[in-house]
């Protein structure tokens, strides 16, 4: 679709600001940290450093649109670098993060709120509302159309 201003929004113009974003990002991560590995330390951090492995396993397949054995994976590989660990639990099974796990979303996400001021930091707040409100609906759309088959 073309704009008014002849701008064209599309999947591929999307897509190339997420890539170009996510090659900035991936230049951040350390210790041969992956990308979907990073992905998985922050999802663990945000729900308080604790979060159920199915959770987590859904949250990679969802977000990432990973499958469900590359979710599995880098699971199994954080947990054998010592970033995650399991916690045994009456029910489902807990990754938790590991002291040196902790340290290293904390290095990523120092890093990363530098280049996301570079990146966002002087764009008008009306434009970034627009656009995540455009951006979360365009995902819904794609999500619903993936669960349709």
């Amino acid at each position: 679709m073309t704009t008014a201003s002849g701008i064209t929004v599309n999947g591929q113009i999307i897509g190339m600001a997420h890539y170009a974003t996510r090659a900035v990002a991936e230049r951040l991560l350390t210790e041969g940290t992956t990308f979907h590995q990073s992905m998985a330390l922050n999802a663990t951090d945000d729900k308080g450093g604790t979060i159920g492995r199915d959770q987590l396993v859904a949250r990679l397949t969802g977000a990432a649109k990973l499958a469900v054995p590359v979710a599995e994976q880098t699971l199994a590989e954080l947990t054998s670098a010592g970033l995650l660990e399991e916690r045994a639990a009456d029910g489902p099974v807990l990754l938790t993060l590991t002291p040196a796990g902790r340290r290293l979303v904390r290095t990523h996400r120092a890093a990363l709120a530098e280049v996301t001021a570079a990146l966002y930091g002087d764009l008008p707040a009306a434009d970034l509302e627009a656009a995540g409100r455009v951006l979360t609906e365009v995902t819904a759309r794609a999500d619903a159309l993936l669960a349709a088959g």
